[in-house]
C-alpha cells in the first residue's frame, strides 16, 4: 500500500510492525537513497557466504540484509530506544530480517532501533559520536574484546606443541 505522486513514484507506508510496505510490483524509489544512505551509515558489512565479521576490528556482528540487497553490520543483542542514537544510524529490522535506515527524522516516542557496528566498532575514530557517551562505553567494551581476541591468538601462535 503506497502513495502515488505526480512522478509515479510509490512512497512505502510504514505497517504495524514498524516495516516498509509497497506493492509487490512497485518502483523502488528509495533505493537510490538507501543505497548513499547505506554507505554513510556502514551497510557495508561483508557479504555472505564470507562471516559477518567487522574487517577493522575483528569482531562478530548480526548481519542483516537491507532493502536493496547489502547488508549492515549490526551490535550483537543491543536494542536500545531510537532517540539515543544520531539521526541517519538507527537502523530497524522488519519481521522478515530485512534492516532499513530510520532517516533524520525524530523517531516516534518509544521506538526502538538497532545500533550498527560502525559506531561500537572500537577501530573506527567517529568524532561525530562524542555527544553520545553510552556509545563510548560500547566502543571501549568493544575494543577490549578485540584486544582479547588479540592476545589469545598470539597466545596459541607461541605455545609449542607438546603433543
Amino acid at each position: 500500500m503506497g502513495d502515488y505522486h505526480h512522478d509515479d513514484s510509490v512512497i512505502p507506508s510504514i505497517g504495524p510492525d514498524g516495516s516498509r510496505q509497497r506493492p509487490a510490483d512497485a518502483p523502488r524509489p528509495w533505493e537510490r537513497a538507501d543505497r548513499a544512505q547505506a554507505a554513510r551509515d556502514g551497510a557495508a558489512g561483508p557479504e555472505p557466504p564470507r562471516p559477518p565479521v567487522c574487517p577493522q576490528c575483528g569482531l562478530t556482528g548480526d548481519r542483516a540484509p537491507t532493502y536493496t540487497g547489502q547488508h549492515v553490520l549490526l551490535e550483537p543483542r543491543l536494542t536500545v530506544p531510537a532517540h539515543l542514537l544520531p539521526g541517519g544510524h538507527r537502523w530497524h529490522v522488519d519481521g522478515n530480517g530485512t534492516a532499513w535506515n530510520g532517516g533524520l527524522d525524530e523517531p516516534p516516542a518509544g521506538t526502538t532501533c538497532r545500533v550498527p557496528h560502525q559506531l561500537a566498532c572500537p577501530g573506527l575514530t567517529l568524532d561525530e559520536i562524542q555527544p553520545w557517551r553510552w556509545l563510548t562505553t560500547v566502543r571501549d567494551h568493544n575494543a577490549r574484546l578485540a584486544q582479547q581476541r588479540a592476545d589469545d591468538a598470539a597466545c596459541q601462535e607461541t605455545l609449542p606443541d607438546v603433543g
